[in-house]
């Protein structure tokens, strides 16, 4: 059985969702965990979606050549400064074939020709994805812990993270954000923080935060869908700032239970989360091929879409 690698088109996407949906919920509960996607398979669509909205094109697809059946996929994002990749799905009834390692290696291929550092953010728990990764050059920089809130209907508050300086972010505030990332670690997706604050699909959400200059020190974006409700990506000078957003962006989401991607080594910010009442559900390691982003702040990466 051969393996082809594609770019994806419009009538592949709901093969797509449903593999992402079927492989993803059967590789957690066959190593002892809980379905990550809980609706139904076309819920995953929004991978494809919001995805063909920010890179044209960077769906990549893998499939049988005697069937033309599809039995892998990954996403792959430039940046201005890197690139990233992710989702990586793979069919169960294609294991041994080298279709995750097929659809890397054109991945690789594609970054060292447009010569910028590849990113991604690969589960601790899949020690398989993991090693994949470490043995075509990938070095983990940073570990983060993924907590998870269920924010009551009548939403959340703190005698210990204040909000003040929170509010929802515009479209005027997009030369200031671009500025802070790239002080921050390094990194620019100017496109990405517009398709957020615009919110054509409806199911976006961003907060920023100012200090008493009225500078922004932070921003945090966050998601509500179906197949993905997390808060990320975000970025702050500090831990505070970082806490005052989450709080901020936990209170869009009552009476649902968001993920968000905490950095282990921030002490601070981890114990303010577990004061607030969040919890571990994952952890997460940064990784990259080529050189790593110096982080001089606070980075909390996310899945949608995949901000490595």
């Amino acid at each position: 059985m051969a393996i082809q690698v594609r770019t994806s088109h419009e009538s592949d996407f709901d093969a797509v969702a449903g593999l992402i949906f079927e492989s993803t919920n059967a590789w957690y509960e066959s190593h002892g965990h809980g379905k990550i996607f809980s609706g139904s398979p076309a819920d995953c669509r929004l991978f494809c979606d919001v995805y063909e909205d920010l890179d044209p094109g960077g769906c990549l697809v893998a499939v049988e050549t005697s069937t033309q059946n599809i039995v892998g996929s990954c996403f792959v994002h430039p940046r201005e400064t890197h690139m990233s990749l992710g989702i990586m799905n793979a069919s169960p009834a294609a294991a041994g074939l080298g279709v995750a390692k097929s659809l890397l290696r054109e991945i690789i291929r594609m970054a060292e020709e447009a010569k910028k550092p590849l990113r991604l953010f690969s589960s601790a728990f899949n020690l398989d994805s993991y090693s994949l990764y470490t043995r075509h050059g990938f070095a983990p920089y940073a570990v983060f812990q993924d907590m998870i809130f269920q924010v009551p209907e009548e939403g959340v508050t703190s005698d210990v993270i204040s909000t003040d300086g929170v509010r929802p972010a515009s479209l005027d505030d997009l030369d200031h954000i671009v500025a802070l990332e790239q002080k921050i670690w390094g990194c620019s997706r100017r496109g990405d923080w517009e398709y957020f604050i615009r919110n054509e699909r409806g199911i976006w959400h961003v907060s920023v935060i100012e200090s008493a200059k009225g500078e922004i020190t932070g921003v945090l974006a966050s998601v509500n869908h179906p197949g993905s409700n997390m808060l990320g990506p975000g970025i702050a000078v500090d831990s505070d700032a970082a806490a005052s957003l989450v709080l901020a962006e936990l209170n869009v989401h009552r009476g649902r239970s968001p993920v968000f991607l905490v950095p282990a080594a921030d002490k601070k910010l981890v114990a303010l989360m577990y004061g607030l009442g969040a919890r571990n559900c994952e952890l997460h390691v940064g990784q990259s091929l080529g050189p790593a982003p110096d982080i001089r702040g606070v980075v909390m990466p996310t899945f949608m879409p995949e901000t490595g």
